[in-house]
């Protein structure tokens, strides 16, 4: 069977991060496939990249077992008509990025059906636990990993799986360039700068965002020529950001471009995520902060389903608490304050820390969404020469 000039790949991203992921596997999917089509669920960078979009992905992004019980007949109803909709579109390859609770059981039911399918970023299995490897395995016929310690465990579990680097740590320099970031923003190059980023969930800016502004206006009373930055993934972060309360002098809330706020900090404040790994590249010295529903997080410590004492992703990655995690009763204004202002004070990253970030950097680089893109390439080859028949 000749393979198909045209195929479409339906995505489905569940967040901000998903959708940064999913344009870039879009654009190193189209170098392969000039001809490429793309469906299914994302955001605004997806959709710039020339996405049908099906659902926004805003409308996955909810976390925590009680959050998600509030949205479920929603988010059902979304499922089932992707489920549907790729059923009768039968793509190339099924795509879920990331989003494991939405695209785990969507992506079993269409591999029963005989579509590829692909988990683009690993689900945490070694924080909760490695057993989930063997559902993945059902529900993915190859499973993409941003962290080199991923592939090993899924390996033990006869899982298809492969590194193919974190975009991000091609995204940044090894460098980075902290005077044109500050040009860039129009910040002073003598100035302390706090970046902060409470999260790209509405949920998450509501239940940190008065911590992280409370923590900012502490920090700006210690140094009167503070300067604080606050890059908002979307309008409705935004409008949630600026809706909290009275904001201290000299904050600037943006839109977008959390890579430049990065490198121009001299420390950030960051809900757990995406943005731990991502001031981790920016070289930036951080205190990582979370919080979740009450009774969410009793569930989670009761049953012991989280099998780690480290959260952000440096920690997790360097196996060593290289940066200071202050998590539920432990995320107050006056302990993030006095996690970050050291750093504001020196205006520079230890040595030992600065050593340690470059070392993961360059461990996370493995070709990210061009790696992605040949994998996915490979496993519709194969299913493509599996097709044909014996003369």
């Amino acid at each position: 069977m000749t393979p198909d000039a045209s195929p479409l790949f339906v995505l489905v991203a569940g967040e901000a991060s998903g959708d940064l992921l999913g344009a870039g596997l879009i654009e190193a999917l189209r170098e392969r496939f000039p001809a490429a089509r793309f469906a299914g669920i994302g955001g605004p960078r997806m959709a710039a990249c020339g996405m049908e979009v099906w659902h926004p992905c805003e409308k996955l992004s909810v976390m925590g077992l009680v959050e998600v019980l509030r949205h479920l007949p929603e988010l059902l109803a979304i499922r089932r008509d992707v489920y549907k909709r790729t059923l009768r579109h039968r793509p190339a390859a099924f795509v879920g990025i990331d989003a494991p609770d939405f695209n785990l059981g969507l992506e079993r039911r269409l591999k029963q059906a005989d579509i590829k399918t692909v988990h683009y970023v690993s689900p945490s299995i070694w924080a909760w636990r490695e057993a989930r490897a063997l559902r993945i395995g059902a529900s993915a016929d190859r499973v993409l990993c941003l962290f080199p310690m991923e592939p090993p465990i899924y390996v033990r579990h006869g899982v298809d799986a492969r590194f193919v680097g974190h975009p991000l740590a091609d995204a940044f320099a090894l460098e980075p360039d902290v005077v044109a970031a500050r040009r860039e923003l129009g910040l002073p190059s003598n100035v302390p700068v706090l970046a902060l980023l409470p999260g790209s969930r509405l949920g998450e800016i509501r239940r940190l965002g008065p911590d992280f502004l409370h923590a900012a206006a502490i920090l700006k009373q210690a140094l009167p020529d503070l300067r604080i930055v606050a890059p908002m993934a979307n309008a409705q972060c935004r409008g949630v950001f600026s809706a909290l309360g009275s904001l201290p002098a000299d904050l600037r809330i943006i839109d977008g471009n959390a890579h430049t706020a990065l490198v121009a900090a001299d420390a950030v404040l960051l809900a757990s995520g995406t943005a731990a790994l991502e001031a981790m590249l920016a070289k930036r010295p951080m205190a990582v902060a979370y919080r979740i529903a009450p009774l969410t997080h009793f569930i989670v410590k009761t049953l012991g389903l989280l099998r780690t004492d480290l959260y952000s992703l440096p920690n997790i990655l360097s196996g060593q608490r290289l940066v200071p995690e202050l998590m539920q009763d432990a995320c107050r204004p006056d302990a993030l304050a006095a996690a970050l202002l050291p750093f504001l004070r020196t205006r520079t990253t230890p040595p030992e820390l600065l050593g340690e970030f470059r070392r993961l950097h360059e461990s996370l680089r493995g070709g990210g969404s061009m790696a992605a893109a040949a994998a996915i390439a490979q496993l519709c080859a194969a299913s493509a020469d599996a097709q044909v028949e014996p003369l």
